[in-house]
């Protein structure tokens, strides 16, 4: 998939939800399945979302779009961390920590100054 040089966010959130899509591969060879859908809704949602937001109609309209995209964001690091404290799987999360945390500083970043300039 190509994305434009300058759109980090598009590119992170991408390679996250493919990394989210092997996780939860990993996961149901472990025979773990509830929190496994969880994270693959949220964790691909983000990419979705910022998708979306691209497209947007108005600046209110791609707002709205990346602050559910960090929504999903924050979700997917409950889960994480969720599953990070319970040793549910025997697999290290904490890579995925830190991109998560990476993307949701981003967003928040692109929301906070797209609504400045409002």
């Amino acid at each position: 998939m190509s994305f434009k040089e300058d759109n980090l966010i598009q590119k992170k959130s991408f390679e996250f939800a493919l990394e989210i899509i092997k996780l939860y591969s990993i996961c149901k060879s472990q025979n773990e399945y509830v929190l496994s859908k969880q994270i693959l809704r949220s964790g691909t949602s983000i990419g979705a979302n910022v998708e979306e937001a691209i497209a947007a109609q108005s600046r209110r309209d791609f707002i709205s779009k990346l602050s559910i995209a960090n929504k999903e964001a924050r979700e997917t690091k409950y889960w994480l961390k969720l599953y990070q404290s319970s040793n549910l799987i025997q697999f290290d999360v904490t890579q995925y920590l830190i991109e998560i945390e990476s993307i949701i500083n981003i967003l928040t970043k692109i929301i906070k100054t797209s609504s400045e300039n409002l």
